[in-house]
């Protein structure tokens, strides 16, 4: 229970200190979409480096994260099928929408969780391959052909992988933890200290987004936000449990793995993508927000009756 209430305090102090900034226009108008830049250019490639290098390989597939990638994956489908067949969103939008239902916040609460409530900070470890090496890079190669002109050319595939720093510093990363090289101290420094600015950034991105924001107003993307939150924060956790009981018979730790890690919050990653590719921003910083709120409660349900 302590890890579930230390791990939302942490997020929440830095997101308020982002609003208070905001509203004294402390850094200027333009310091959430720079601050955003920073994490997704600069910052986010830096602290994925360092991590996957670090990486045991065989801890990559286990029985909780086929059970996380499953539900996932099912609730990104529900989304994505009833915002572009029923409410006709275009390309950008649904994948916007379809990670804030779907892409958990692994990197900064995640570790929290594994360290204090599931006891192993490596249980989280495949949720973030899964999310940076398939998920993310499919979503962020959509929203990268979305935001061209005319139909992308052959070329244009083949270059998207060397075009994104995300997926860069992910495939580095890799590839050090494969080859079995430790780099020297002196050389992980600099990514170590631009790395440690990735999440607290991303965090005061997202606070200073906050001021004027009404994330339960009306509006056309009510439907939206409302659809992605119960997906991320009720749905999938639900759909983990079931997969993992009835379909993977696994045992009940990893059962109960599964289900934190599926009720994890909309990760800031996904304001980040939004204020990058300038589309749906206001409806990924709300539904950041909401699940952050709605999955304490979820998490701590889950801790009181599977534990």
């Amino acid at each position: 229970m302590a890890g579930v209430l230390s791990g939302f305090t942490t997020i929440w102090a830095l997101a308020a200190l982002g609003y208070v900034l905001a509203r004294l226009r402390f850094l200027g108008d333009q310091a959430p979409r720079v601050l955003g830049q920073l994490v997704f250019s600069v910052a986010g490639p830096a602290l994925l480096f360092t991590t996957l290098s670090r990486t045991s390989l065989d801890r990559i597939v286990t029985g909780a994260s086929l059970a996380f990638a499953a539900s996932a994956i099912v609730v990104a489908v529900l989304y994505a099928l009833v915002a572009r067949l029923v409410w006709r969103r275009d390309a950008r939008t649904v994948t916007i929408g379809t990670l804030g239902a779907s892409y958990v916040n692994a990197g900064n609460m995640g570790l929290a969780i594994a360290a204090y409530v599931l006891g192993d900070v490596s249980l989280v470890v495949p949720v973030l391959l899964f999310q940076l090496l398939i998920f993310g890079p499919i979503a962020l190669a959509v929203l990268d052909l979305a935001s061209g002109q005319g139909r992308p050319s052959a070329a244009r595939l083949a270059l998207l992988p060397v075009r994104n720093p995300l997926m860069i510093a992910s495939a580095a990363g890799i590839l050090v933890a494969a080859t079995g090289w430790h780099p020297p101290d002196l050389l992980l420094e600099p990514f170590e200290l631009v790395g440690a600015a990735a999440v607290p950034a991303a965090l005061l991105a997202f606070g200073m987004s906050l001021p004027g924001a009404r994330p339960l107003r009306g509006g056309p993307d009510a439907p939206e936000r409302y659809l992605a939150v119960t997906l991320k924060v009720v749905v999938q956790p639900l759909l983990a449990y079931l997969i993992g009981r009835l379909v993977l018979d696994l045992p009940d730790h990893q059962v109960f793995a599964a289900v934190i890690t599926a009720a994890l919050p909309t990760a800031q990653n996904v304001f980040v993508f939004a204020l990058r590719y300038r589309t749906a921003e206001s409806l990924a910083r709300d539904v950041v927000m909401l699940s952050t709120l709605v999955s304490a409660l979820v998490m701590v349900l889950a801790a009181v009756f599977l534990v």
